[in-house]
């Protein structure tokens, strides 16, 4: 009896430990959720804190938004959040790199890496979109604006999640033919990408690979998986830009989860996310994965020594400059590497042209700035995700065995998107020379409250005729 009584006991003791463990990282991550976003939208887009904590950060974080205090210091470039006065963090912000999280380092050392980043020129005013500044020539066809308000139109259920829809944009043939910005937001205004940012990380890397710093078909070179009996040391490039390393990571969302402790309490994210188990033999298994993508960043950062200025001048003289991208940065974490799964800002109008650059596979004003078979890489389906993705891009192919199966049913196979949580998208449309971006902060992941398929649909049917989707059933 007493060898029984003390196992419960030894149970009970362990159960209430684990409890408080779990407790405390649900807690942490709250906070440093709290510090960072409040932080990234406030300094970056330059948005209210108090607005961003009510209508965003609190929805995010419940039920711990109820003890958890925020502080912004715009002079100062610091976000600091409180649970309690227990449990802290702070992210800091940096001129031209955004805001990171004070984790696993001092803000001393983290504010003596001050890259030299020279402004950039602006854009010329009159001239139109891409190459210049101007608004759309032309009103939009009235069948587009209306497409849009129903995009901007929050639904009518009460106590339904919010759309908060905060720009939309359209692109066609070419040319700018249609923009809103919610009240607060422009033209110039940098936006957070959430997941975007795996595409934008994509791109750097092929482009990084052109450069002959890394092979995508040869094996990651990450430290932690170099030992000779290591099975993830046979992980290659190519098979953690399509997610099918096979490495365990729970992407669930929520307080405890992988991608939550990865993204809000770690000062190395890349490093965090190597150190995960095989779940499964390589290529064998397709599982979306944030960690996934800042090993990408990570081996990107080492590539370039570990530098972070180096890495930020590569980003732009390769990527943001030919391109245009004028507003474009990611934020790294505090290790110096991008977080190149969830944090690029760019203006609507930016991205916009980031989808473009992608739809003209790769060349810009007549220059080449992407790899020539680059994005008929990218868009390649990967086998093991059944037509849903192919490398760090959304994929609208459907499954090889039925077709009609697919994430958006009434738009062309062919189509194919950079998604981000909160309803961030950039989706290019081949078959109508068409790039829609619709930017906010849904407080769900769900594409009917983002709206986004009627909103291509009716774009699209607006701007090249109804029934002219050439994959479309």
């Amino acid at each position: 009896m007493r060898a029984r009584q003390l196992i419960v006991a030894v149970v009970a003791v362990a159960a209430l430990a684990y409890g408080l463990h779990q407790l405390h990282i649900a807690v942490s991550v709250g906070t440093g959720y709290a510090a960072k976003v409040v932080c990234s939208l406030a300094q970056n887009s330059g948005r209210d804190p108090d607005a961003v904590l009510r209508d965003y950060v609190a929805h995010e974080i419940e039920p711990l938004d109820a003890v958890i205090a925020v502080a912004v210091d715009r002079e100062a470039g610091v976000t600091d959040a409180s649970s309690l006065g227990l449990v802290r963090a702070r992210a800091i912000h940096r001129e031209g790199l955004g805001c990171t999280l004070v984790a696993d380092t001092s803000e001393a050392a983290l504010r003596a890496e001050r890259p030299d980043l020279s402004p950039r020129p602006p854009l010329p005013p009159d001239a139109p979109w891409p190459g210049g500044s101007a608004p759309p020539r032309t009103p939009s066809p009235p069948a587009v604006e209306a497409a849009i308000d129903r995009a901007f139109a929050e639904p009518n259920s009460a106590g339904a999640p919010r759309r908060q829809t905060t720009a939309v944009v359209v692109a066609h043939a070419g040319r700018l033919v249609a923009e809103r910005y919610a009240p607060g937001y422009g033209p110039a205004t940098p936006m957070l990408s959430w997941s975007m940012a795996k595409s934008v990380l994509a791109t750097l890397v092929g482009l990084a690979a052109e450069q002959g710093r890394f092979d995508l078909r040869a094996p990651a070179p990450v430290p932690e998986w170099r030992g000779p009996d290591d099975p993830r040391g046979a992980i290659t490039m190519d098979q953690l830009l399509r997610q099918s390393s096979g490495l365990a990571f729970d992407e669930t969302y929520g307080a405890v989860n992988d991608v939550s402790r990865m993204l809000f309490t770690r000062g190395d994210t890349g490093r965090f996310a190597a150190a995960f188990p095989l779940a499964h033999a390589p290529d064998t298994f397709w599982a979306y994965s944030s960690g996934t993508s800042n090993i990408l960043a990570r081996i990107l950062r080492d590539a370039f020594g570990r530098d972070l200025a180096a890495l930020v001048r590569f980003a732009r003289d390769a990527l943001f400059a030919p391109a245009q991208l004028h507003t474009a940065f990611i934020e790294p974490d505090a290790s110096g590497s991008f977080i190149g799964s969830s944090f690029a800002f760019m203006s609507a109008r930016d991205w916009a042209r980031f989808g473009q650059l992608h739809l003209q596979h790769g060349s810009w004003q007549g220059a080449r700035v992407l790899p020539e078979a680059w994005v008929d890489y990218v868009t390649t389906p990967t086998p093991a995700a059944r037509g849903r993705y192919g490398a760090h891009w959304w994929l609208n192919a459907g499954d090889p065995d039925d077709p009609t199966q697919r994430r958006w049913p009434s738009l062309p196979r062919e189509i194919y998107a950079a998604c981000g949580h909160g309803g961030q998208y950039v989706v290019v449309d081949p078959t109508a020379d068409l790039v829609v971006v619709r930017l906010g902060l849904a407080q769900e992941d769900d594409d009917a409250l983002s709206g986004i398929e009627p909103l291509v649909r009716s774009v699209r049917d607006a701007l090249v005729g109804a029934g002219s989707a050439s994959g479309a059933d």
